[in-house]
């Protein structure tokens, strides 16, 4: 009898869990999240120095990364109360920021600011948004106009860079402040005094980091087939190399975390979903879709590629990426699965390519667990 009971006992069980994943496809892996997002931010607890920081004391985006991975735990976010480490980091996070507004350390304040507000924004409390304000109009203040005010005469206007005028701006920190003005816009009470990006100027700075010449202005942008749509590093730069034409032009190669980050950094800058560069952006990485590298870039930077991916098409409510063929792939299940098979046994991710200090445990801990929380909370509900 008690073997029979057993028996129809498993069977029970394995009856509601079929019922359950039939109305619930994502069910099973919502559960393997869990845990890896848990295992990822063990690690990171363990890494935690002394006096709060994590890492580099000179780099506070090192301590934001961690940080925003931990309350966007769900074992963590929305409760009343911080576990006493994450409270501890936030401390620390807080008692780095300057009279600017930045919190940054030892220079790249844009970078360092950016991503500490977006920590702060994740973890929603009403004491860190005088600080979160501060931190905004920092970033504010760090949007390039070297011409003509408000004219966009220069190729870097409306961007951001990593917090010096004497250099350029780059898509990788425009898209960090992008981000960072948008997640802490919930916190700017109606009337308040709080300066804002020019959005258009930074819309316009979009498309000039765009190979689309329907809406780039400058020279070198190409739609030949390989690039088109797709973004690069600033306008006139890429990490990805060159292509030569048969038209003897150069293309600079699009490459994939950066469009990923054009493609977020556009939807936050408020551009429809039919605009040309929104859909010419999403086709070069439906063309160009794999988890297997970050495309155009190999190995290098395939985490911050991960993280942009997940960002991006969740921002941009995609829940099934068409590729080149016409087919539809589900990019929460296949990013998931890949960054779940990469998770080392102690809870660690890393990458062997140590390009953009890649080759750190702590920094790419963190963005795999935010990679994974963005799935988790993307994922749409089932009727």
């Amino acid at each position: 009898m008690k073997a029979a009971a057993l028996s129809l006992a498993v069977a029970s069980t394995m009856a509601l869990a079929q019922g359950q994943t039939t109305k619930n496809p994502y069910l099973s892996l919502q559960i393997e999240i869990k845990e890896a997002i848990a295992r990822g931010n063990a690690f990171l607890a363990k890494q935690q120095q002394e006096d709060g920081h994590w890492d580099n004391a000179e780099l506070p985006a090192f301590s934001a990364l961690a940080l925003t991975a931990a309350v966007r735990d769900p074992a963590v976010e929305g409760k009343k109360e911080l576990p006493a480490h994450i409270a501890k980091g936030f401390d620390w996070l807080l008692k780095q920021q300057k009279e600017d507004g930045g919190i940054y350390n030892k220079g790249l304040s844009v970078y360092n600011t950016a991503t500490s507000v977006t920590a702060l924004s994740a973890a929603d409390r009403p004491e860190f948004v005088p600080a979160i304000l501060k931190g905004r109009k920092h970033l504010v203040g760090e949007q390039w106009d070297t011409g003509e005010k408000g004219k966009t005469d220069g190729k870097y206007d409306g961007g951001i860079g990593y917090g010096s005028k004497n250099d350029r701006s780059d898509l990788s920190n425009t898209y960090l402040a992008i981000e960072a003005m948008a997640l802490s816009n919930k916190f700017v009470e109606d009337g308040a005094d709080a300066p804002d990006l020019d959005w258009n100027a930074a819309a316009k700075f979009l498309s000039r980091c765009q190979n689309l010449p329907g809406s780039n202005d400058q020279e070198w942008a190409s739609d030949d087939a390989k690039n088109k749509g797709g973004f690069i590093y600033n306008p006139g730069e890429t990490k990805a190399g060159e292509d030569k034409l048969p038209d003897g032009r150069t293309a600079l190669r699009s490459y994939g975390s950066i469009s990923y980050a054009g493609l977020l950094s556009l939807i936050y800058a408020k551009v429809g979903p039919d605009d040309p560069r929104v859909v010419a952006v999403k086709e070069w990485l439906g063309k160009n879709y794999t988890l297997e590298e970050n495309p155009g870039m190999g190995a290098a930077g395939i985490y911050y590629y991960y993280q942009t991916m997940s960002k991006a098409l969740s921002a941009a409510g995609v829940n099934k990426l068409k590729l080149a063929d016409g087919k539809e792939v589900d990019w929460r299940t296949d990013l998931a699965n890949a960054l779940l098979k990469k998770q080392n046994a102690d809870g660690s991710w890393a990458n062997s390519d140590g390009r953009w200090m890649e080759s750190n445990p702590n920094l790419v801990t963190a963005y795999s667990v935010m990679s994974l929380a963005q799935i988790y909370y993307s994922i749409p509900e089932q009727p």
